[in-house]
């Protein structure tokens, strides 16, 4: 009796370590997203959770190998609701999480601070929305971003407005926040640097969170401006819209990137008005990749049932240059696949042509 249970436990045994070492063999490699999930602009973090997740997916279909070993990818999503504080612990979490990379976070203000963290810990971090120039002017070998900084983009609406628009005054408004102060400095330097004869004639602040804006306005109006621009988020945009119509503000109205979404027809509603609001991308896609990003699109909402808002494909595309430069490498230790990050990026652009910022598709320091 003794001898007939012993032979069938030595085949359970077997066949668990077989199973073990089955499983050793497949390398569990963790990346780290971090956005505003939750708040005001959820919806857009929720966009950017996306399209890291759709990446994500689509290289683990492949069965990769890297280094001798199957990998599987797993994401690991924090919310930073788009708060510095809660930023920075979100962060410290991901390293404590010892996760592989870290795509995020979305907004300037969340972003520079956590980058010191990430630095600190050595773990690469690519941010697919944050503009701010200091984000990359830090002397950090692990922040990147995939989109142009508020020295482009806000210099370029700023030639825009005085060059297309042939404004001669001005008035400005910004959120107070590193995104959005950034973004108003550079337009302000872009317009007087295209003309120097332009009249900035007023400079307004508000918050990220505000919702009345009565005040500032009316003291616009009586300026009389052709040109009102805001460094801020749709979020604050769109209400901003809504009550600009409501004094008969008659100006036009321009913006960065985080007003180029969706949320903002429904936000503004009928304040929107036809060629009334202008907003430019940090990033911009050409003729030869716009059928790349139709597809893209198209994918994204079989997957999710949902329109992209915005960032998903430079999510996505961050994401997908994450994992080029592990294959690069041979590894996926970030020490390892660091150095290998700005040449395996351009090579990974070029090859998957399904970037929505095809002009700045690239690592922007």
């Amino acid at each position: 009796m003794i001898r007939a249970n012993i032979l069938p436990l030595a085949a359970a045994l077997a066949l668990a370590f077989s199973g073990h070492a089955c499983a050793a063999a497949e390398q569990i490699v963790k990346i780290g997203h971090v956005a505003p999930t939750s708040g005001g602009i959820a919806y857009i973090g929720k966009d950017l959770e996306n399209g890291v997740r759709m990446a994500i997916d689509e290289q683990n279909a492949k069965n990769l190998v890297i280094g001798g070993k199957k990998i599987k990818f797993e994401l690991l999503a924090e919310d930073d609701a788009g708060d510095p504080k809660q930023g920075t612990a979100v962060a410290q979490k991901m390293v404590d999480a010892k996760v592989h990379g870290v795509i995020g976070h979305l907004n300037s203000g969340t972003t520079i601070p956590a980058s010191r963290i990430y630095y600190d810990a050595g773990i690469p971090q690519i941010s697919p929305g944050a503009t701010n120039p200091k984000y990359t002017q830090q002397g950090y070998n692990t922040a990147f971003r995939v989109v142009a900084n508020d020295s482009q983009l806000g210099g370029a609406l700023g030639r825009y407005a005085t060059d297309v628009l042939k404004a001669k005054n001005i008035a400005v408004i910004d959120d107070r926040t590193a995104y959005g102060q950034g973004l108003a400095t550079e337009f302000i330097k872009g317009a007087r640097k295209q003309s120097p004869a332009v009249n900035i004639v007023s400079q307004q602040y508000t918050t990220d969170k505000a919702t009345d804006f009565s005040a500032i306005l009316t003291a616009i109006k009586a300026k009389k401006p052709d040109v009102i621009f805001f460094g801020g988020l749709d979020s604050v945009g769109g209400p901003m819209l809504r009550q600009m119509k409501q004094l008969g503000i008659d100006a036009k109205f321009i913006g960065g990137d985080a007003i180029c979404t969706r949320e903002i027809v429904k936000l503004a509603g009928d304040a929107l008005g036809e060629g009334h609001v202008y907003c430019a991308e940090a990033g911009g896609v050409v003729d030869a990749n716009k059928k790349s990003l139709d597809n893209f699109k198209t994918a994204y909402q079989k997957k999710f049932n949902l329109e992209v808002q915005i960032y998903s494909p430079y999510s996505y595309d961050a994401t997908n240059a994450m994992i080029a430069a592990m294959q690069q490498a041979k590894s996926v230790e970030p020490a390892k696949y660091l150095p290998f990050w700005p040449r395996s990026t351009t090579r990974a652009y070029r090859a998957l042509l399904l970037s929505m910022p095809t002009a700045t598709s690239r690592m922007v320091r």
